[in-house]
């Protein structure tokens, strides 16, 4: 199954005040592994960047003032998610500001069906802890000692780690060893070549007769035992 785990950056929290996205970033995975496949912009918003919006992520009016406004880059956005699931930590956020733009263009928004956030799945498993990124990055041993600075695609690259061990974890990758070896192993018991399976001799385990003797003196040398009473 093919998923897209992505982030955004903004100029604030709430895209009805006036507020753009100004990055995104998006990972590519296919049945929980990563692809390699990544996607990222940075978008001119239009407007200025407030000072504490830029102390979160460390993006300038200026820095964006050059980048290429959200209508110029939607249909390349639009082709590398395709119909995908769309994975993000307090998802209703990323959706909010994604759609927002999509509306600014009178283009169709992202049907939220398509929603999976990672903090409702990290509150169902782990009820009353912390649940930021940073927190399941610590929880699951994520490094993220890189992470100075918010960043649309370092997130979503984090968050795909952490996306992993909410749904499974490294039991995923067994699971799919194991669909692939018992296959194999049943083709080759009908081709009448099942695995030869070399077996041990079973060891020695009843006590020889001098060591029942020696435990019968040994028990004789306690005093008032229990199961003498």
């Amino acid at each position: 199954m093919r998923e897209i785990v992505f982030d955004t950056e903004t100029t604030g929290l709430d895209p009805r005040s006036g507020d753009r996205m100004v990055e995104i970033g998006c990972v590519e995975m296919i049945n929980k592994v990563a692809t390699g496949r990544t996607y990222h912009a940075y978008f001119n918003p239009e407007r200025d960047m407030p000072a504490g919006a830029e102390a979160v992520h460390g993006l300038s009016a200026a820095f964006l003032s050059d980048k290429p406004l959200f209508s110029h880059k939607v249909q390349e956005l639009l082709d590398f998610l395709e119909d995908a699931p769309l994975v993000a930590h307090n998802a209703s956020f990323d959706f909010g500001f994604l759609n927002a733009e999509l509306t600014i263009i009178s283009r169709e928004p992202v049907c939220t069906s398509r929603m999976v956030d990672t903090v409702a799945l990290a509150r169902k498993k782990h009820p009353g802890a912390k649940l930021s990124l940073d927190a399941l990055c610590s929880r699951y041993g994520v490094d993220r000692s890189h992470r100075v600075k918010h960043g649309a695609l370092l997130d979503a690259e984090l968050l795909a780690q952490v996306y992993v061990e909410l749904t499974g974890g490294r039991q995923i990758g067994l699971e799919l060893a194991a669909d692939t070896v018992e296959p194999v192993i049943a083709a080759a018991a009908l081709a009448g070549a099942a695995p030869r399976l070399d077996r041990r001799p079973p060891r020695p385990h009843a006590a020889s007769a001098d060591e029942l003797v020696r435990h019968a003196e040994f028990l004789e040398q306690i005093q008032s035992p229990l199961w003498g009473r």
